[in-house]
């Protein structure tokens, strides 16, 4: 860990952190999910440094390290993209490969599709390809829908209702919420709370953290927090889950590969499963490899990270 360098770019008024590992002209960049940061790629980061690469992982804006935009809640998708052009363009680095987990999925197809001539290829975990735009979900997956999901949300957190959120996890420090947040989404069920609960609710204090995820990297998680706040978090990824990147044509041209635990919940959203199994996702990203992990969790990156790292060497071995 002591090898990973720390930098600070200004973008937009905002001094973004980005960890940096490793040299040459071949440059991977990591996009972290919700409740991650830079750290939660650690593992990947390292290992690529040894293989040759050079491994790039920022924090976004509002998270982590990074500074807190002016107006949280007015924090978009786009951003996110406009930010990662302004890093590369920073450190001078002409193409990369995108790896992104969760949320971050959609940024970094979202980027591949903008700036085609910037993306090498791209790895995804967790969350597959779905098409950009407000109503794009329910098209891919009718039996999901955003409604489904806000749904879900209005149950468990109310993720989108503004101050509903903010109010369940400020009960807590912010330790304890990303505890809970990490016990929660590495079981293999869709977290679902009762009418008079709230998602902090679900986690029984006693309850011991994944055999993988350690009190130190949970400390580390929480200082990170403790700095940020849950604000823009709450706003991107899941108040900007509407918004409309005005891409006109959705098929990603560069090769991509995705990675899915079968114990991932996210697996679990009705539909899911046959738009992963069936290839419909490749409608849209002709070039996809998809690999399951059978024992993987929402975090499969940080849970069986040899086998994580493996796949991604090899796949930008095949695309250098």
């Amino acid at each position: 860990m002591e090898e990973i360098q720390h930098k600070y770019i200004t973008v937009q008024g905002l001094k973004l952190h980005v960890a940096d590992i490793g040299t040459g002209s071949n440059v991977v960049v990591f996009l972290h999910g919700f409740p991650e940061i830079w750290y939660s790629w650690r593992h990947q980061m390292i290992a690529l440094a040894r293989a040759g690469f050079r491994a790039i992982a920022p924090d976004y804006r509002g998270y982590g390290l990074s500074d807190p935009p002016p107006q949280p809640d007015k924090t978009s998708y786009r951003d996110l993209d406009s930010d990662l052009l302004r890093i590369l363009d920073s450190l001078a680095i002409p193409k990369v490969f995108l790896i992104a987990k969760d949320f971050g999925a959609r940024p970094a197809y979202t980027f591949a599709l903008l700036h085609p001539e910037r993306v090498l290829g791209v790895v995804t975990m967790g969350v597959p390809y779905t098409l950009p735009g407000p109503h794009a979900f329910e098209k891919l997956l009718p039996e999901v829908g955003l409604g489904y999901l806000f749904s879900v949300c209005t149950r468990t957190t109310c993720l989108r209702e503004p101050g509903r959120a903010e109010a369940d996890f400020g009960r807590l420090d912010a330790k304890t919420v990303v505890r809970n947040v990490y016990i929660l989404f590495s079981r293999s069920e869709i977290p679902i709370a009762a009418e008079n609960q709230e998602i902090m609710d679900l986690v029984d204090p006693s309850t011991p953290l994944p055999p993988w995820f350690t009190e130190e990297d949970l400390a580390a998680y929480g200082a990170l927090y403790e700095k940020s706040g849950f604000q823009t978090a709450l706003q991107v990824p899941y108040r900007a889950l509407r918004e409309d990147p005005g891409i006109t044509d959705p098929i990603v041209k560069a090769p991509a590969l995705f990675i899915m635990g079968g114990k991932d919940y996210v697996y679990k959203f009705p539909g899911m499963e046959d738009y992963i199994n069936t290839g419909k996702v490749k409608q849209f990203v002709p070039k996809l490899e998809i690999v399951f992990l059978p024992e993987g969790t929402h975090f499969v990156q940080e849970q069986s990270p040899e086998e994580v790292n493996q796949l991604i060497i090899t796949f930008l071995g095949k695309h250098i």
